[in-house]
């Protein structure tokens, strides 16, 4: 245990602080210029493990009303329809944007982007760079950018460690591990971008620095959460023993891969949709195969074929690491922890219920994707949203002059045997109790041993806020009794009405 003033601490300024350095992070800084930006990169962004690519209308038999109809029809009923409304409209121009950044589209017969179909889409409008590689070609194209553009200032192996208020409540700096460096950044505005939670499931296909720092940062000043038992299970994880689980993106469905049981039966058969239906519809029956004892397999052989490696590579390099030929072989699958549809509660210019703390990307809860992401809005969120953000905050002013109070912190000390038992323990407990099924029973044992290590005085802060962060999602998911979209409970009957929201004040 220690405070803020032992050891010493350093003590910078800027006018704006981005926590984060993937898409949502980037397309902040990038669009707040002229202002002097510090972006803090903590690890590799979720960013650039993106594979499924970004959705935008931009055919001739297309149009962004039909882009929200399919984003609302996803969502289940809790879609704000003036958000799916707005984002879609700008998904044209996030796309120039885009190009103009450098990204290069995989081209069509006809030169323009080609346009790729997947689950719960209405139309072909998912456009890829690299295959199965959009992701790592955004973001390296913004982080190109960044590094050219003079207003940002980078500073890698940056672990934000807390949010500092003043005495009005309002945002007045973050404190900083930079690699064994105390650091207090002063600034009247800080956008959180810091991505999901998936990897507080021991099943994930996200990084392991994927645990929602940015929900803890903002929990742990009273920030309004909003939705966090929407958890999205990507239903086609390649279950081929490595964490995390590299991703068969939901695009070799959209290019005619099926889903088959041990027995070559298919999965997907008399479900609406069938193996383009939305995720958490083929997430459920997924794992139903799989609890009934049966493994599952996405099948390319006869739709794609010897084309496998050209097409997807990425996810063709982890299945022959592993010894899986996708040309010739059906890959196993499992559901696994992918997208987190909740978040810190935002209005439509970013902000939070801190003043001056705004927040982008997958830890900010928009109303975009209601219950239920529609696949390959994420990329288009994080872009769009980022770019209002700093919109908002040029548009903002905020006084750079607020008095700092810094708050006694728990200090980095180091992961132990303990520390690294609990991560464990965490891990199973939410894939079995805040998983693709859920009841309360499970959900109560959960939330008691979330509790117990976030108590536990010899865990460093780090530990602390893992916990924090699945106890809260366990109670978010206990206290919604109703199966609605990527929650669904085994112990209780579905609600008709879908109009509700969980919050956590």
């Amino acid at each position: 245990m220690f405070t803020p003033l032992d050891p010493p601490m350093e003590t910078l300024a800027a006018e704006v602080v981005v926590v984060g350095a993937g898409a949502a992070g980037l397309a902040t800084a990038l669009n707040l210029a002229p202002r002097r930006v510090v972006v803090l990169a903590l690890g590799p962004a979720a960013t650039g493990w993106a594979q499924g690519g970004i959705a935008a209308a931009t055919g001739p038999d297309d149009s962004p009303a039909l882009h929200a109809a399919d984003t609302e029809a996803a969502g289940a009923g809790l879609v704000d329809p003036l958000v799916a409304a707005l984002v879609t409209a700008a998904a044209p121009g996030c796309i120039d944007w885009l190009q103009a950044a450098g990204v290069v589209f995989d081209p069509g017969a006809d030169g323009r982007p080609a346009r790729g179909l997947e689950a719960a889409h209405g139309r072909a409008r998912i456009l890829h760079s690299g295959g199965d590689a959009t992701g790592r070609a955004i973001l390296a194209a913004l982080t190109a950018r960044a590094g050219a553009s003079p207003h940002i200032h980078r500073l890698d192996s940056a672990e934000a460690t807390a949010l500092l208020t003043d005495a009005r409540g309002q945002i007045a700096g973050i404190t900083v591990d930079l690699a064994g460096r105390r650091l207090m950044i002063r600034a009247a505005a800080i956008v959180l971008a810091t991505g999901g939670i998936g990897g507080l499931y021991a099943h994930s296909t996200n990084p392991p620095g994927a645990v929602g720092r940015g929900l803890a940062l903002a929990t742990r000043i009273g920030a309004r959460l909003r939705d966090l038992e929407f958890v999205q299970f990507h239903p086609t994880a390649m279950d081929l023993g490595s964490d995390p689980m590299p991703l068969a993106s939901e695009a070799i469905r959209g290019a005619g891969a099926v889903l088959i049981d041990g027995a070559g039966q298919p999965v997907m058969a008399g479900i609406p949709g069938g193996d383009l239906a939305p995720r958490d519809v083929v997430a459920r029956q997924v794992a139903a195969a799989i609890d009934a004892g049966s493994r599952v397999f996405l099948d390319a052989r006869a739709a794609i074929g010897p084309g496998f490696t050209d097409r997807f590579p990425s996810a063709a390099a982890a299945c022959m690491k592993a010894g899986v030929d996708p040309a010739r072989q059906p890959i196993p699958v499992a559901p696994a922890a992918h997208y987190h549809m909740g978040g810190i509660a935002v209005d439509l210019a970013g902000r939070t219920s801190i003043p001056g703390l705004w927040a982008a990307g997958e830890v900010a809860a928009t109303g975009l994707h209601g219950a239920n992401r529609l696949a390959s809005n994420s990329l288009l969120e994080a872009l769009v949203c980022g770019s209002w953000v700093a919109r908002d905050i040029l548009a903002a002013s905020p006084d750079a002059r607020a008095p700092v109070i810094r708050p006694a912190l728990r200090g980095p000390s180091a992961d132990s045997g303990d520390s690294a038992a609990a991560v464990r323990h965490l891990r199973v407990a939410m894939s079995r109790q805040a998983g693709v099924l859920r009841d309360a029973p499970g959900l109560d044992h959960l939330i008691g041993l979330a509790a117990a290590i976030e108590a536990d005085p010899k865990q460093p802060a780090a530990i602390a806020d893992r916990a924090l962060v699945c106890r809260l999602i366990a109670e978010a998911a206990r206290d919604r009794p109703d199966s609605v979209g990527a929650h669904r409970r085994t112990d209780t009957a579905p609600l008709a009405s879908r109009e509700i929201r969980h919050v956590h004040a």
